[in-house]
């Protein structure tokens, strides 16, 4: 029984700590995005409005309800006295039958509707999918320069711990020991300065993930690095044409609005109301003027409006002044496509070409300069003040190398969203 109960509390310590494990995990980019499109209300609330399109559909292309009438007359002061002797039942159907296609043309016009909600949708994730990137490089940046700093620390901390002890010995002075403590303040800033920018990145994270995971027991992994290669400029314009939603959505705008123009037309067609009707005597009662005597009848009739004026005509012209409207949406739209892609590109080709010398020479220089600097230094071949100014270049530059990075796979996630799908992971 005691090992039955000491295997129970095992199983139950190992689900909490898998558990603890699963809620630590950090999360790459495709994960956040698959929580994002499951999660996301705002996605959410574009997809309902589909479907309440989709709902649309089934409404233009309902048919006309056919009317039936009863009338009960010839109710009155007879000669046999009795005021139901010459009473008539009479009952009728009619129906519009609608001409020039209608109902088609209503269906086409709500089915492109339907596509232009769609392709809205797309364009509203495209918007949001750079926002979330936006956050998700925030992210990493903020953990990059949150090592750095942390780097920077542990770093001064030993070269505190050297100058400390070079102190007992009288071989620096007492001023230039506190400058050195002095200077640990600055390093200690930066650590809180990047911890803060992490857990806001995290906060903007979870608001677009709608995620209520503690913000110490959510992370994100992803590379933290530049991209070298960049395709030709029209690469990027030719995928841009093809994949962007909000270009789909003006193209189809302008398709819209030539089938809502045939509606009109065909709304201006006269529809005739077709009519069955039968009359039904009270028993025993007949037409007796009639030879040979009608006891019961049936009929037929259809009537026709007469289009002597014709009520469509601000419609067809309306109509047709919005083909060209959204004909010169549709042509502002793709000018803003290429504007879109020739200003993300131009960021990220900047970006890359002052990658480059950073990771070439740059990077390299300011460690062997702080390391040069601080060997003079602890031997007396360099003051105090070279050394901190050596220190303080390098902080610099790998801050700035850092912060590049960032502003390159920002301005990645931008070309990304101006082309209309990840061309730069």
């Amino acid at each position: 029984m005691k090992r039955f109960i000491r295997g129970v509390l095992l199983g139950a310590v190992l689900v909490l700590l898998a558990g603890h494990a699963d809620a630590q995990k950090a999360l790459t980019w495709d994960e956040v995005r698959a929580r994002f499109e499951a999660n996301n209300p705002t996605l959410g609330a574009g997809q309902v409005g589909i479907e309440e399109s989709k709902a649309n559909e089934i409404t233009a292309f309902l048919r006309p309800n056919p009317q039936w009438s009863v009338n009960y007359d010839q109710i009155g002061n007879t000669s046999s006295g009795s005021a139901f002797s010459a009473s008539l039942l009479t009952t009728s159907v009619s129906y519009l039958h609608e001409r020039q296609h209608k109902r088609e043309l209503r269906l086409e016009s709500a089915e492109k509707a339907t596509g232009i909600a769609i392709a809205g949708q797309a364009d509203l994730e495209r918007n949001l999918i750079f926002t979330l990137r936006t956050a998700f490089v925030g992210a990493l940046q903020a953990k990059a320069v949150l090592r750095v700093a942390t780097d920077n620390l542990k770093y001064w901390d030993q070269v505190l711990k050297i100058s400390r002890d070079r102190f007992q010995v009288g071989d620096i002075a007492q001023i230039d020991l506190d400058r050195l403590e002095l200077q640990r303040v600055q390093y200690e800033s930066d650590v809180q300065s990047a911890e803060v920018n992490l857990r806001t990145s995290k906060i903007q994270l979870l608001m677009l993930l709608n995620d209520r995971t503690p913000i110490d027991e959510f992370d994100v992994l992803g590379l933290f690095e530049y991209n070298d290669s960049l395709s030709p400029l029209d690469d990027f314009r030719k995928i841009a044409v093809d994949a962007r939603p909000d270009l789909k959505a003006a193209l189809q705008s302008v398709d819209k609005a030539k089938t809502d123009h045939n509606l009109a037309v065909s709304n201006g067609s006269t529809d005739p109301t077709i009519s069955i009707d039968a009359g039904f005597p009270t028993i025993s009662q007949t037409y007796q003027s009639y030879q040979p005597e009608l006891r019961e009848y049936v009929g037929a009739g259809v009537s026709i409006p007469l289009r002597i004026f014709d009520r469509n005509q601000g419609e067809k012209l309306r109509t047709q002044l919005d083909v060209d409207r959204n004909q010169k949406l549709l042509d502002a739209q793709q000018a803003q496509v290429f504007n879109d892609v020739d200003s993300a590109y131009a960021q990220v080709n900047s970006n890359l070409i002052l990658l480059r010398p950073y990771k070439a020479r740059y990077l390299e220089l300011a460690a062997q300069v702080r390391d040069t600097a601080k060997f003079s230094y602890e031997h007396g071949g360099a003051s105090l003040l070279d050394f901190l100014s050596a220190e303080g270049e390098y902080r610099t530059v790998e801050l700035s190398y850092v912060n590049l990075v960032g502003s390159y796979l920002t301005a990645a996630a931008q070309l990304n969203m101006a082309v209309g799908r990840e061309v730069i992971q």
